[in-house]
């Protein structure tokens, strides 16, 4: 089923490249007013640019996502700014690619600031507008990093395994509300999460999908009745690990060429 995307007030958080970048450009040419949130203040002002001319509407917020205490207030002015939330779509992320040997409790927390904490804070943020009218919708990009455990990813496993704990409880929480909730679990993408400054070179050297490819996945996900998506569709290797997680840790383990997904 095809998204109808025309009129909806989306918020994207990790717009400024990539993943949100993609997402952004494509939900404004298909009609969507849509908010963006990062860091870069020039990379953000091009993607608006872009999106723009499609849909004049659209607004900007730089923002770091690490500063969590100051979420509520940049979620209500977008709120205000865009004249409600339709779409909260979570996809900032941020790696931290270390033997967990060798990580330091203040990166491991930095990274469940950016990767669950933002998230939790901006939905919390907005719920209740969303309730009070009776629709809405929260996606949070999660990653098949999510489900399985990879070798030197434990910060950023923890935190999209949060972040997938988070969203199912959540859906149960809002069944019949009005307000639904899309998990998204994309596998290896072709982002600057690879090259992300403080985490080791990733070990992964296979095949990334392109970021607007993914971004298409994620927007037909946003028009179907279903909760859990991968994007490419490697749930297969999540099931396979779910059938005998001992072979998959030993295997992992041995190997030691998995990486991030993202």
């Amino acid at each position: 089923m095809t998204y109808a995307a025309a009129g909806k007030r989306v918020l994207i958080t990790g717009a400024s490249s990539g993943l949100g970048a993609a997402l952004a450009r494509q939900l404004a040419a298909r009609g969507a007013v849509v908010g963006l949130i990062a860091r870069r203040r020039d990379r953000l002002a091009e993607v608006l640019a872009d999106c723009r001319r499609a849909s004049p509407g659209s607004a900007m917020w730089v923002a770091d996502l690490a500063d969590t205490a100051g979420l509520p207030g940049l979620a209500a002015r977008a709120a205000e700014a865009l004249g409600g939330v339709d779409v909260l779509i979570n996809n900032a992320a941020v790696p931290k690619r270390r033997p967990v040997t060798a990580l330091a409790p203040d990166e491991v927390e930095d990274v469940m600031r950016v990767n669950f904490f933002a998230p939790m804070r901006l939905t919390l943020a907005l719920l209740p507008r969303m309730l009070a009218r009776g629709s809405g919708l929260i996606v949070n990009v999660s990653s098949v990093g999510g489900r399985l455990g990879i070798v030197h990813e434990t910060a950023y496993c923890a935190s999209k395994f949060a972040l997938c704990g988070w969203s199912e409880a959540m859906a149960v929480d809002l069944h019949g509300s009005g307000v639904a909730v899309k998990l998204i679990e994309p596998g290896p993408v072709d982002t600057e999460i690879w090259d992300h400054p403080g985490s080791e070179e990733p070990l992964y050297q296979g095949p990334k999908v392109p970021a607007d490819q993914v971004a298409e996945g994620i927007i037909e996900a946003l028009g179907t009745g279903t909760f859990e998506h991968y994007v490419p569709d490697m749930k297969a290797v999540v099931d396979a690990k779910n059938a005998d997680i001992d072979a998959f840790i030993a295997g992992s383990a041995g190997l030691k060429t998995k990486a991030s997904p993202r």
